[in-house]
């Protein structure tokens, strides 16, 4: 068994945003079926435009970290919903999860959650960082426009929180 780490996480993630992965287009098919397929129950058509939160699960099982799609602590929805991922990360003391405007300097791997990107709503998208710039990040998304991609994104009151998982995380009820 691989021991899972950020770096190899950001890696993976900026391959799968290559692809692109894709929902519905003008007569295009969804290629989003080995993300969705992770969900039990969750159909291509249910996650077309909704699956920012299921490409960063697809992309952390990818890189070996071993997490449930609906850890303890997961109250809203399972980690295909961004809220779910900060839910697990204040749940989980292993997991670091560090709120915008603390004194914490984001790294390639750590997961970055938003507001108010697309909708104004909280929670409403997320992705992996890839690079940390002096007042932006570089990040692995899935779902921008219904595809995946890499996107810069200013550090500004969009960004809600990070979460770090630790290298080797391997999920475990205590």
């Amino acid at each position: 068994m691989k021991r899972a780490t950020r770096k190899q996480l950001a890696e993976i993630a900026k391959n799968k945003a290559k692809i692109p992965f894709h929902g519905f287009g003008e007569g295009e098919e969804s290629n989003l079926e080995p993300i969705v397929r992770l969900f039990p129950g969750w159909t291509l058509k249910e996650a077309d435009k909704l699956w920012c939160a299921a490409f960063v699960y697809y992309c952390c099982i990818e890189a070996g970290f071993e997490i449930p799609i609906r850890p303890k602590g997961c109250r809203s929805c399972h980690l295909a919903g961004c809220i779910a991922w900060e839910e697990f990360a204040v749940g989980d003391p292993r997991i670091g999860y560090h709120r915008a405007g603390e004194d914490f300097v984001p790294e390639e791997g750590d997961i970055v959650l938003y507001d108010r990107v697309f909708e104004n709503r909280e929670h409403d998208h997320i992705g992996i960082v890839i690079e940390k710039h002096e007042n932006s990040i570089l990040a692995a998304e899935g779902n921008i426009d219904n595809k995946s991609g890499m996107i810069e994104r200013l550090i500004d009151r969009h960004i809600r929180g990070y979460i770090r998982i630790p290298d080797g995380f391997q999920y475990k009820i205590e």
